[in-house]
């Protein structure tokens, strides 16, 4: 499956900012289930790319002098492994144990120890248990948007009840981690016919059973598919999400997302393609 994707956010500042920066992970992964046959990251100021211990291609920008607006916009096209069934080899050089470690966002709790105790009670990690985990906690937190902020521990959210797709994520996660499996959040963006284009957050879960990475996306109680696109993996959010920063002055802030995600067709691809060789002649 071929996916353009088209992803634009803007900052505005109710009075000028001295200073910004800010870290992105914007950039699909490399890995054997996707490739990005075209993508161009736009942004402002000085932008230095960076592979993070995660194996993220990040960038980080540094806006200096006076400014009340960033804009940061993606746009391109990504191929998808049709025949991709969830399943990852783990990456060379970093262990899975890496992701054991709670994180304050993936801390457990009594509810939590008590669902990872229905999902795994002893058994070896396969796809059968990996559904089980998706539909315990989609059982445990109903999706409702706007119920939860970026900040709300899976502690928070199961004690609520209610949360995103993130919030059922770091949940996922927690119970992972309390029954020691090792777990890691994903971001990325999502082709979807029953919801708006968006982006997403999901997990893989260690099986050594199968000696591989599954990937679930606890939301839509699936194994993860050629629907989606991934652009970063770390223990929790605030190690894979898109934009993370700071900034000095600026007064109060307005942001604005758009995100548009659907099958490329054969005349986007190659408009692409000509782009592309259009700027290696500049």
């Amino acid at each position: 499956m071929r996916l353009q994707i088209q992803h634009r956010t803007t900052y505005r500042y109710t009075s000028p900012a001295s200073y910004s920066i800010q870290l992105l992970k914007l950039t699909p992964r490399r890995e054997g289930t996707q490739r990005a046959l075209w993508w161009r990251l736009g942004t402002p100021g000085r932008c230095v790319e960076q592979l993070d211990a995660f194996g993220n291609q990040s960038h980080l920008l540094t806006l200096e002098g006076a400014h009340d607006e960033v804009v940061l916009s993606v746009d391109g096209v990504v191929e998808t492994d049709d025949a991709f069934d969830g399943r990852l080899p783990v990456e060379q050089g970093l262990s899975p144990l890496v992701f054991l470690t709670p994180t304050p966002l993936t801390g457990s709790s009594s509810a939590i120890e008590a669902l990872a105790r229905r999902v795994f009670d002893g058994a070896a990690v396969d796809e059968t248990v990996a559904r089980r985990l998706m539909q315990c906690v989609t059982e445990a937190v109903r999706f409702s948007p706007g119920t939860t902020t970026v900040t709300d521990s899976a502690i928070d959210v199961i004690a609520r009840g209610q949360g995103v797709c993130q919030d059922q994520t770091h949940v996922a996660i927690a119970a992972c981690r309390s029954a020691g499996v090792p777990a890691r959040y994903v971001s990325g963006y999502l082709l979807s016919e029953d919801a708006n284009p968006a982006m997403h957050a999901w997990m893989d879960l260690w099986s050594q059973a199968e000696g591989c990475w599954l990937s679930c996306d606890v939301t839509q109680r699936a194994l993860a598919g050629a629907s989606l696109v991934r652009l970063a993996v770390g223990r929790d959010y605030l190690d894979a999400c898109p934009v993370r920063g700071m900034r000095r002055g600026g007064g109060s802030e307005e942001l604005e997302v758009r995100v548009a995600v659907h099958e490329a067709t054969d005349t986007a691809v190659e408009s692409m393609r000509s782009r592309q060789i259009q700027a290696g002649q500049q």
